[in-house]
């Protein structure tokens, strides 16, 4: 069976030593008083929840999954799910990050990051219930009216009910244009909605008294495209001017998808029949409020397989020292053992690492970017607040697209390290593949995010943004350039750094000329600019671990950061010159193909 242990020591370590979040906490006058045992406190409680609660039910959720009654439309999730929703609710979980006024506690992004990251390792499927609600939370609080607001937020923020979003059909995928969800305005100033529905995550159960949807559709007289969508909130029970559940509305779940991995959550395929609901935010204006839970989903996702990522590294790492088998190459290791473990293996070492340093970079990445949102949403200089809602706009593709792809790697090498072990269920590696490769697809696949950083965050503003992140990166660069123990961390990066600005502008011009050159180049992009940003974190990690030990710090903590921190950039980092390499290598051998593909 697998095992979990909270990584409340390197998640401390990002926040307290390399970022020193609670000191960006006393310049936002909301979180100026949350200090470091507050946060701790909390993260140890929920660490427990996850470790002791949703853990246990993740291979049995799998091997269960969820039921439909094709009578009665319900659904009911895994023995064990229900269960274990209601003590989240009654920890309060729910309200973490949200606006004491509807009932939050109003604790900091950042808290909420690393509690997700958590429930993430230990039960994906589950964690996607209240993973969902709290998107739904973030769109209704920016976009909802007033009544909408009182009326929805205190029972998404207590748990008591829980949220979906509702966005693509089966003909559309990510093109949202396409869609043919019609909503026709009611004289009380309601609408009817009737449409189908599909992938919606956590979309029927009876863990909560009600589920509200928020849904994509268009009016009658909408244009044709992404400019004539309108977000409307759709309740699985109608819901009184007083709060009370009143009759059952016309949406319900018609069928649950077959998936390759999250069985136990429901995702499903929901149909609509004149199920009454209340547009949110201004008519054809849709997107720009669902974006909000979008956004939030992009980085949740991230954090999805930062979580699978940690979990798995850490199972195949109790086993790759606990397993013998073989000899190691330079001499007998375990003399009292007919065979060595076989961590004394460089292969199996470089697996183990390369998911320790996916999974650490990828925390840092995390709680960087949500402590940006904290200070794009609180801090009193305007200035600040935009600053940091661009870097963070710039980064969320990042946060979506390399961490999942990493995650991909990462599980599928813990699960080699396995061997033949890996293939079986009952030791629960294949089902972190499974689980995690859902993540490289939803919510834009992979690709929509490459297209997005390269075609709308970097080329749409000339690189104006990517420059302040830049700015960023040379600051470090310069305090540390002349450091001899730093050098083989600089230098690397500060080369990429170089090489990025003409790569940049290289593949603006040729895109300028033919727009298939960035299609062609985007997902190398990506993935170069992911390795830069990791670089960037891994770095600082170094940086803050060398300074202890040089302080006399004897933590073994520090000495394997810095060792993981060597191995990223010894085995890992070098990737981009490839990258750069086939990125530039232009579109015509993709697209002068058509007798290849005929």
């Amino acid at each position: 069976m697998p095992q979990y242990n909270p990584p409340l020591r390197d998640m401390q370590f990002v926040m307290h030593e390399v970022l020193k979040v609670t000191d960006e906490f006393k310049a936002l006058p909301k979180h100026a008083d949350v200090d470091a045992d507050t946060i701790n406190a909390v993260l140890e409680e929920a660490g427990k929840f996850a470790a002791e609660v949703t853990f246990p039910l993740n291979i049995s959720g799998d091997t269960e999954g969820c039921k439909l009654d094709q009578a009665t439309h319900e659904v009911t999730p895994p023995r064990g799910f229900k269960e274990a929703y209601a003590k989240y609710v009654e920890g309060g979980w729910a309200a973490l990050s949200c606006d004491p006024e509807y009932g939050g506690q109003g604790l900091p992004f950042v808290v909420n990051q690393c509690v997700y990251e958590m429930l993430n390792s230990a039960n994906q499927a589950w964690t996607m219930y209240p993973g969902l609600s709290h998107g739904a939370y973030e769109a209704l609080h920016a976009h909802g009216t007033d009544a909408q607001k009182k009326l929805y937020l205190p029972k998404l923020v207590s748990g008591e009910w829980t949220g979906t979003m509702c966005l693509t059909e089966p003909h559309c995928g990510t093109d949202l244009g396409l869609l043919r969800t019609k909503a026709e305005p009611q004289a009380d100033g309601t609408y009817k909605l009737t449409g189908n529905k599909i992938f919606i995550s956590a979309g029927e159960h009876d863990m909560t008294s009600n589920i509200l949807h928020l849904v994509l559709a268009r009016l009658p007289d909408a244009p044709q495209g992404s400019k004539g969508i309108s977000l409307f909130l759709v309740p699985k029970f109608n819901v009184g001017e007083d709060g009370t559940i009143g009759s059952r509305n016309g949406i319900y779940c018609g069928s649950l998808e077959h998936k390759m991995g999250i069985h136990g959550n429901a995702t499903a395929q929901i149909v609509l029949e004149g199920a009454v609901g209340t547009m949110v935010g201004a008519p054809n204006k849709g997107l720009a409020a669902m974006f909000v839970m979008m956004n939030a989903a992009r980085l949740g996702v991230g954090n999805q397989s930062l979580g699978l990522t940690e979990v798995a590294y850490q199972n195949a790492l109790a086993y790759a020292k606990d397993r013998i088998q073989m000899r190691s190459l330079s001499g007998v290791k375990a003399k009292d053992k007919p065979a060595d473990p076989i961590i004394v293996h460089p292969d199996v070492r470089k697996m183990l690492l390369t998911a320790k340093a996916y999974a650490e970079g990828g925390r840092a990445l995390a709680i960087y970017c949500t402590m940006l949102l904290d200070k794009e949403l609180h801090h009193p200089d305007e200035k600040v607040r935009k600053d940091s809602g661009e870097i963070v706009a710039l980064l969320t593709p990042i946060v979506k697209a390399f961490l999942t792809d990493n995650g991909h790697i990462a599980t599928n090498a813990c699960m080699q390290v396995f061997g033949g072990h890996g293939f079986i269920k009952e030791w629960g590696m294949e089902q972190f593949v499974r689980d995690n490769r859902i993540n490289m697809i939803y919510e834009g696949t992979n690709t929509i995010q490459s297209l997005d950083l390269l075609g709308r965050k970097v080329l749409g503003n000339n690189g104006a943004t990517l420059k302040k992140f830049g700015k960023i990166i040379g600051a470090l660069i310069a305090e540390e350039g002349v450091n001899e123990k730093m050098a083989e961390f600089i230098n690397p990066l500060a080369y990429l750094a170089d090489q990025m600005t003409k790569f940049t502008t290289e593949l603006g011009f040729k895109g300028f000329q033919n727009p298939d050159e960035v299609g062609a180049a985007a997902v190398d992009y990506l993935r170069v600019a992911g390795h830069l940003v990791f670089g960037y974190f891994w770095a600082r990690m170094a940086q803050t671990a060398l300074r202890e030990i040089a302080g006399g710090n004897a933590d073994p903590f520090y000495l394997a950061k810095v060792q993981t921190a060597r191995f990223y950039f010894a085995k890992l980092f070098p990737e981009t010159a490839t990258l750069m390499r086939t990125a530039r290598s232009g579109s015509k051998a993709l697209m002068d193909t058509d007798a290849a593909l005929a």
